[in-house]
């Protein structure tokens, strides 16, 4: 009766060294997507309802008025997207962390 305890507790660890293999594989794999992933714009530009529409407005990274409409710009093309005319998010105010006093 002892052996049959025995196996049932081997068994039970076994699946539990199991359960713990596959948390800490899971772990590992969430924390190299993490790191694999790039990082977020610095800016935006948001274009508007139609395909082929020109930007109508420019966002800082983090904002959380960005839409879906919107694609990560360098630097230059946020300035140079202001200096034409195009609104800065009220929200985030990009020119003023551009420097931008247009």
């Amino acid at each position: 009766m002892l052996r049959f305890l025995e196996r049932v507790h081997e068994r039970g660890l076994s699946r539990t060294g199991r359960w713990i293999a596959d948390e800490e594989r899971r772990q590992a794999e969430q924390r190299q997507g993490e790191q694999a992933r790039p990082s977020e714009p610095d800016w935006f530009l948001e274009f508007g309802l139609k395909q082929d529409s020109a930007p109508v407005s420019v966002h800082a990274g983090g904002c959380w008025n960005v839409a879906k409409r919107s694609r990560g710009v360098p630097r230059d093309a946020a300035l140079r997207a202001l200096a034409e005319g195009v609104a800065a998010c009220p929200q985030c105010r990009p020119n003023a962390e551009l420097g931008y006093l247009g």
